[in-house]
């Protein structure tokens, strides 16, 4: 029993000890001086390195709002681009600190990657892309369609449920990498590209002649676009979380980039709160009390981010729909600081 005791007294210590090691992103990072986050290999709008190297996009956004958070500088964040297949892992392995990488949430990948989705950054669904030569204007058109898709993702199972429900027949084309995949769809080795709505449209753009293909207007899934941290650290899954919740508070009370400074001297106890004027909400985080303000002032609230990248203001003129808030008939909603 001695012996017993023993032994479970050094497996508590030992999960212990695991548990403080895995629950020290944030130290780490102040330690190091930069943020380590995980993106795509290249997807206008969302991640993306322009002809100098620099990286925008949705995406980028967030894991530049969490250096400003941090730091109060958004470009304290180094970018490591990553495929389908080696994005959880290199998470897990602590490669990277944080996955921005359009990746949707599911519970499998909950539940057995060893990681936490923080929140929803882009709610987007699966969806088809077409030339228009082929006179298709419906997905239920696709019968007997040759369709590409990038193996190992949700995009290749959600492709198969939608073609054996509604009973179709298809052939699927899969290959490792998406610019792979969609080089095999310009060059005619598949008759349609599928793939998460938001990326058709930013991949439509690198096309010889995009204005040859549409993307069909239905969407066959769900598809919550969200960033990722390793399980066993909720210290570091609440600031990368609440980041992203702050950037909506922010856009819902009318706090953007040009007026931050003066809405400090907002009477709107809500306001005061969030942008650290009363109370300590960033320090119980482990940031400052002006984490917010720090936030979109370097970095824009939710609304100027998606605008800029994939809406209005961008090449993808993408609306806001479902990625609008809650207030305006979409699902961002960001639960209150206080």
């Amino acid at each position: 029993m001695k012996q017993f005791l023993t032994a479970l007294a050094l497996g508590a210590s030992a999960v212990f000890a695991s548990g403080a090691a895995q629950a020290a992103t944030l130290d780490q990072v102040k330690q190091k001086g930069f943020v380590q986050c995980g993106v795509s290999t290249g997807l206008p709008g969302f991640s993306n390195p322009d002809e100098k190297g620099e990286w925008t996009g949705l995406d980028v956004d967030l894991c530049r709002a969490v250096a400003a958070a941090i730091f109060d500088d958004p470009a304290k964040v180094r970018f490591t681009p990553l495929t389908a297949k080696d994005r959880f892992t290199a998470l897990q392995s602590g490669e990277i600190d944080v996955l921005s990488r359009n990746s949707t949430w599911t519970s499998s990948r909950d539940a057995t990657q060893g990681l936490n989705f923080t929140a929803t950054n882009y709610y987007d669904g699966q969806g088809f892309l077409v030339r228009k030569e082929l006179g298709v204007k419906s997905a239920m058109e696709l019968n007997g369609a040759s369709v590409c898709t990038q193996s190992g993702t949700t995009t290749e199972l959600n492709v198969a449920d939608f073609f054996r429900t509604n009973n179709l027949q298809y052939e699927v084309v899969a290959f490792q990498g998406q610019e792979e995949t969609l080089k095999a769809y310009e060059s005619g080795r598949c008759e349609v590209f599928t793939s998460d709505q938001s990326q058709l449209y930013a991949l439509r753009l690198k096309l010889a002649n995009k204005d040859d293909h549409i993307v069909l207007p239905e969407l066959i899934s769900k598809e919550p676009l969200a960033t990722a941290v390793r399980q066993g650290d909720d210290q570091w899954f609440d600031v990368v979380k609440w980041v992203h919740y702050a950037m909506l508070n922010a856009e819902e009370a009318g706090v953007t980039s040009k007026n931050v400074q003066e809405m400090l001297n907002s009477p709107n106890p809500d306001i005061r709160r969030m942008l650290g004027v009363e109370g300590n909400f960033g320090e119980q985080l482990g940031l400052t009390k002006d984490w917010v303000a720090r936030i979109v002032s370097k970095v824009g609230n939710y609304g100027e981010a998606f605008d800029r990248n994939v809406g209005a203001g961008s090449p993808l003129q993408i609306e806001r729909g479902k990625n609008a808030l809650w207030t305006k008939g979409g699902l961002q909603y960001g639960p209150p600081i206080r």
